[in-house]
């Protein structure tokens, strides 16, 4: 954040104006300083993510000589009229190669703002970086198609995040996350995460207070009510609120979480639904390897791969966050560490120790 006090909060129109207007050719170095410039007092930087897609929504085919003739679906389905259907026929009258097909590939960038000194203090732009790609001919010129979604989901170019497709168009960044994700205040919102999350649980009151749990043992079967055996069930902490209140008493404080992680957002609530609102961390630097906990692997032995994982990442307690994101380090690696540290074999940093155990004894995935 700058000195200046920010005017308002970004929003979706000027942020799509602002990417609408990047030149190309300069789009991957102004697209901070862009933002920055549009939304005073908002000092930007931006990640990209490893996560290649592709898109279905925008496809469009071009003749032999690059003439766009249209939308993909449209086109096809007019041709299909044409031959009265005949997927053969389509077949054969384009396998020729003279007609391809266009479409947008890309990968995830998120541009983060620093709103105040709090670790939840930053506003999150989920993006979308996509070039436009001539993709490859509308029909595999080899198989003959079984049904028409073969024709309109064309499976049989390569799709890769390395290719020699030749670019048509781009690259350009689109505002992404649109089911509440696209701009986000992060503090905002874990406050509305945990208010939802409260409000859900307290609908099922009476429901929960009629339930019991039926315990067999020694001396019979029994009846518990459910809130007696889960007492805390009404002061549950979603795991994404427990992720920064990890960050902000751990070792990993001293560095702001954007850079470090990114935040795919979601929150959606669909007509007679109930809502579904959270986020899935995305590191913005893996390491080199997973790390595993394996039987054979003593725990002094994890200790040396985790300070190399927090070397390799930049980070202290890196290794921490990695695993319960769940891929890049096994949960099992920190149940081993925890239990080394309750019998006083291996030691963390007391901030870190105090994070770890508490994790083991409640633990949370990503």
């Amino acid at each position: 954040m700058t000195e200046e006090k920010p005017v308002r909060l970004p929003d979706a129109t000027t942020a799509e104006a602002v990417l609408a207007g990047l030149d190309p050719a300069l789009a991957d170095i102004e697209l901070a300083s862009a933002l920055s410039a549009a939304f005073p007092g908002f000092d930007f930087t931006t990640a990209g993510v490893d996560d290649f897609y592709w898109r279905g929504d925008a496809r469009t085919v071009l003749s032999a000589d690059g003439t766009r003739l249209g939308d993909h679906r449209a086109w096809v389905e007019n041709e299909l009229t044409k031959v009265g259907g005949d997927l053969n026929a389509f077949w054969k009258r384009h396998r020729s190669g003279a007609q391809n097909f266009a479409e947008w590939r890309g990968a995830s960038v998120f541009a983060f703002a620093p709103t105040g000194p709090g670790i939840a203090d930053f506003v999150q732009l989920s993006l979308g970086r996509e070039v436009e790609v001539l993709a490859g001919p509308v029909v595999d010129p080899d198989y003959r198609p079984y049904s028409a979604d073969d024709l309109f989901e064309p499976s049989w170019v390569r799709r890769e995040p390395a290719t020699d497709a030749p670019l048509l168009s781009g690259p350009v960044y689109r505002l992404r996350g649109r089911t509440g994700g696209g701009i986000v205040h992060m503090r905002s919102f874990l406050a509305r995460r945990t208010r939802i999350e409260r409000e859900q649980r307290l609908a099922k009151r009476p429901e929960l207070e009629a339930r019991v749990i039926h315990e067999v043992g020694p001396a019979g079967t029994r009846d518990i009510p459910f809130l007696d055996a889960n007492p805390g069930w009404f002061d549950f902490v979603p795991r994404e609120n427990r992720l920064f209140a990890d960050w902000e008493r751990s070792s990993a404080a001293a560095d702001r979480i954007f850079g470090h992680w990114a935040f795919d957002i979601h929150d959606l609530e669909g007509r007679g639904q109930k809502r579904e609102i959270g986020f899935i961390p995305r590191p913005l630097k893996n390491p080199a390897e997973r790390l595993l906990a394996d039987a054979d692997v003593s725990v002094h032995r994890l200790m040396e791969r985790i300070e190399a994982v927090d070397r390799e990442v930049g980070l202290p307690f890196a290794w921490f966050f990695l695993m319960t994101h769940g891929h890049w380090v096994d949960p099992d690696v920190g149940h081993a560490i925890a239990n080394g540290l309750r019998a006083g074999r291996v030691r963390l940093p007391d901030r870190d120790a105090a994070v770890l155990l508490a994790w083991a004894d409640k633990p949370y995935l990503f």
